[in-house]
């Protein structure tokens, strides 16, 4: 099979690409600079979708990026690298006069609002309540194809929460605190922490672009991208000191995330979502890691 994936040289990207390649399959990469088994942005606005049965996007600027400030450059930078980067897969996907059989949208859970008794599943009714919401709203309205281009291409729409690993992600900003012995819940804790480990997500998109029988909906399948077990932040944090064997006495207090990362961004770790991947289950994807437990043993390497 031959898979285009946009933001490919990603965390999530390195994994995916890893994982297609030990299967056997030939990859394109669209990055911001071509290179080996690499394309364009430009490439593809200019000269259309490469050859391919599947298209995956990934692309988007790091949302917990701690070099950068919440102004309203950083926001546009979020919107428009995921928005404009699907626009432009879906657009060449429809234009192509030999379309993939699947297009593979990675977005989020933030646009589930936040609700310590709430328990989401894919087939979940969902209206934009905040910034990340709207995001998520405009991100999965840039993939949909024209009616006559989804009776050709399958969609796919997968939501992840958190997602952990050894080389990217939450937990490269973690780790540290946690092995000086620094970490500890953040806010109340008791708010939900839907998670990943990533070699599940890059499992369940890999999964999703294998070929199905009978004619594509002309709608999206969504499946959440979260660890069946739904835990805590204070859950998360007791499992990975345990799992450092390491203390973890000192709370992070929700005032001081709201002033470090700013109160929009704050909210994906001051609040959280019970996401359930029912569908994920249903379509007999089976997970790598899911628990804590497991998860975060690959990750420290015990």
């Amino acid at each position: 099979m031959r898979v285009v994936i946009g933001g490919g040289s990603g965390f999530v990207g390195r994994e995916l690409t890893g994982l297609l390649k030990s299967k056997g399959h030939e990859i394109t990469i669209i990055s911001r600079q071509p290179g080996p088994g690499k394309i364009s942005w430009a490439d593809v606005e200019s000269g259309g979708l490469p050859p391919c049965d599947s298209a995956v996007n990934l692309a988007g600027e790091n949302i917990m990026n701690p070099l950068r400030w919440w102004n309203k450059s950083y926001k546009k930078d979020l919107f428009s690298s995921r928005v404009n980067t699907t626009k432009i897969l879906a657009q060449a996907i429809a234009a192509s006069p030999t379309p993939p059989h699947s297009w593979v949208l990675v977005t989020g859970v933030a646009c589930y609002k936040p609700c310590l008794q709430t328990q989401y599943t894919e087939e979940s009714d969902w209206t934009p309540f905040d910034l990340l919401s709207r995001l998520v709203k405009e991100w999965e309205a840039a993939g949909q194809l024209p009616e006559n281009s989804a009776k050709k291409t399958r969609q796919v729409i997968i939501r992840p929460g958190a997602v952990l690993g050894r080389d990217g992600g939450a937990m490269k900003q973690m780790l540290i605190p946690f092995w000086l012995g620094l970490g500890g819940t953040l806010g109340s804790g008791r708010q939900p922490f839907p998670w990943i480990h990533v070699s599940d997500l890059a499992g369940i998109i890999a999964h999703a672009l294998e070929p199905k029988e009978g004619p594509p909906s002309t709608e999206p399948d969504v499946f959440n991208g979260v660890s069946p077990s739904l835990n805590t932040n204070f859950e998360f944090t007791k499992a990975l000191g345990r799992t450092l064997k390491r203390p973890t006495i000192f709370p992070v207090p929700g005032f001081f995330l709201d002033v470090f990362l700013g109160s929009e961004r704050a909210v994906i770790l001051t609040q959280g979502q019970k996401v359930v991947p029912k569908k994920t289950l249903e379509s007999g994807f089976e997970f790598q890691y899911p628990d804590l437990t497991s998860a975060l043993k690959e990750i420290v390497g015990y």
